[in-house]
């Protein structure tokens, strides 16, 4: 679906489970998600601005503005409540949906995400990227990003999955990119958000996360006044894809929990 809407794909029919990619990735990354749930809620997979299906970016944009294009996106179809799950940069978009517009949650995921802003060093990072794909561009920028977001001891077992990661952020416009690094490395601190959320939180951690350490993150598992936490062994970034089935499940099982007890 197009337009002024983001674009996405659904499946299925009741309460509405938003799926959100995160950085250098398209909705397709869920794709393995969208029928297996569709038989027990609306599975819709978002492309975020910049990304998929939408047009690239041509100017700064916030994690807050990409949240607010999300939400107009649910209610010009209209989606009064929903649950929202995100990865990583996903994930950041979810908070600050949360933030922006609580009572549309019933439920909230965070797949290898947090609340917590960049570090200082994160943000210096991030700028040297910048500077990375200014010089050499996206293609070569991808090339060495993606691998090491699985678990090294697992990642020749995920040689095509990688491959295709690869494929994908290779398809992402420079602008969108380096703007939306931009934008993770200014998003503010989000923890207050979870400290107030009424609706149940779902952590999904991977213990071998170098994107977002596990040992900087277990801060956040306690904040919300429901959370389920469920830690992976020897797992990256990249939970979905590293272990699809077990995730699978824990979402899956999240869903029934909120459908049963908070609807």
């Amino acid at each position: 679906m197009t337009g002024q809407n983001l674009t996405f794909v659904e499946s299925g029919e009741g309460l509405p489970v938003i799926f959100l990619h995160g950085f250098c990735e398209t909705k397709e990354l869920w794709n393995n998600f969208l029928e297996p749930l569709s038989s027990v809620c609306r599975v819709i997979l978002m492309d975020l601005p910049g990304f998929g299906n939408n047009p690239p970016l041509d100017g700064p944009l916030t994690i807050a503005d990409m949240a607010e294009q999300v939400y107009s996106t649910l209610v010009s179809n209209g989606i009064e409540q929903c649950i929202m799950i995100g990865h990583s940069m996903g994930g950041y978009v979810a908070l600050a949906f949360c933030e922006k517009f609580p009572s549309r949650l019933k439920g909230l995921g965070l797949f290898h995400s947090t609340a917590y802003p960049d570090t200082i060093e994160k943000k210096q990072a991030r700028d040297k990227t910048i500077e990375f794909i200014e010089r050499y561009g996206t293609e070569e920028f991808v090339e060495e990003f993606v691998p090491p977001l699985f678990f090294e001891g697992r990642r020749k077992d995920f040689k095509d999955e990688i491959k295709a990661m690869v494929e994908m952020g290779k398809k992402a416009h420079k602008n969108s990119v380096i703007e939306s690094i931009r934008a993770m490395r200014d998003r503010k601190d989000r923890t207050k958000v979870l400290e107030k959320s009424h609706c149940p939180v779902l952590f999904i951690v991977g213990k071998n996360d170098i994107a977002i350490p596990f040992a900087g993150s277990q801060g956040q598992y306690s904040m919300p006044s429901y959370s389920t936490v469920h830690i992976l062994n020897n797992t990256g970034h990249m939970g979905m894809i590293e272990w699809e089935k077990e995730t699978l499940f824990m979402v899956d099982q999240f869903i029934q929990r909120i459908k049963k007890f908070y609807i």
